[in-house]
């Protein structure tokens, strides 16, 4: 799956516009665009992220951090500013989500409220999940280590995945145990071979 790739000649505008559209089409509750401006605590989470971020690449460390820490007591939602996170992420409610440093998350993702994406101990370098595009992640996963999750994957609540699973995979349990998402193409359908039993 590869690292997250990360949108160039994109205006913050347009982010914007595509960050209120994403959340109107996610969340039944919306009622416009501008409720979904001023009220959506995920989606300023992933507007100070973007700001934090690109201050973290530019070698800051301590005002990044800073930022990430105020944007939590107001939102709930901690996301490390060295995260890299794709375009159009809604966060659903939001309150107890973490995103941990090296964890990198894909375009179009849905995640509910008390989601980690976090390391499994004390290494350094990679140690957070990257996730693909357009995952669901259900209110209360937990998923651990620097394992990848497939493009269009489906994670259930409270599910705990502390192993990578194939694109199109659909992971419930504690520990997670992977089976075919419903409604994959044919051709993009994993083999059966593919999922582990942990």
């Amino acid at each position: 799956m590869g690292t997250v790739r990360r949108p160039r000649g994109v205006t913050i505008f347009k982010r914007i516009r595509e960050d209120i559209s994403a959340a109107r089409a996610h969340d039944p509750a919306a009622r416009g665009a501008a409720e979904v401006f001023f009220v959506y605590s995920g989606l300023h989470a992933v507007w100070w992220h973007r700001f934090a971020h690109r201050l973290w690449n530019r070698g800051m460390r301590f005002l990044p951090r800073a930022i990430s820490q105020l944007t939590r007591f107001f939102t709930g939602i901690e996301i490390h500013p060295g995260a890299t996170i794709g375009r159009r992420l809604f966060i659903d409610h939001g309150m107890g989500v973490v995103i941990g440093e090296t964890a990198e998350v894909g375009d179009d993702v849905l995640i509910y409220h008390s989601v980690t994406l976090g390391g499994t101990g004390h290494d350094h370098g990679k140690r957070h999940p990257t996730v693909g595009d357009r995952v669901v992640i259900g209110a209360g996963a937990k998923l651990l280590g620097p394992i990848e999750i497939g493009h269009d994957s489906a994670i259930g609540a409270n599910a705990v995945v502390v192993r990578g699973a194939e694109p199109w995979t659909t992971l419930t349990g504690i520990p997670a145990t992977g089976r075919p998402r419903r409604g994959a193409p044919r051709a993009e359908r994993p083999d059966m071979a593919d999922f582990y039993v942990i």
